[in-house]
């Protein structure tokens, strides 16, 4: 997955990603569960031909990390899923 920083501060981060509506739900949701998270949505302008365009502010936490911590939680509920799917299908 190709990420591309349009703009980034203290506090705020802007960038675009080569994903779907899902993966970026899922990516809202997750940051909006953090209590150092008070922005994070996300836009399409064109679905067939623009790039999701994610906005993350902070209340001053470094918000490259703040956004690593949440995809690091993802990676683990992701993880569990499989084993648990795995051990019920088999």
């Amino acid at each position: 997955m190709e990420i591309k920083i349009i703009e980034e501060k203290k506090n705020k981060l802007v960038f675009e990603m080569d994903m779907d509506h899902g993966f970026c739900n899922f990516l809202k949701e997750e940051l909006l569960n953090d209590d150092k998270v008070k922005v994070a949505t996300y836009s399409i302008k064109h679905p067939l031909i623009s790039k999701p365009r994610m906005i993350v502010e902070t209340d001053g936490t470094d918000p490259k990390k703040t956004l690593n911590e949440a995809v690091n939680r993802l990676k683990k509920r992701l993880e569990k899923f499989g084993t648990d799917f795995t051990k019920e299908v088999s």
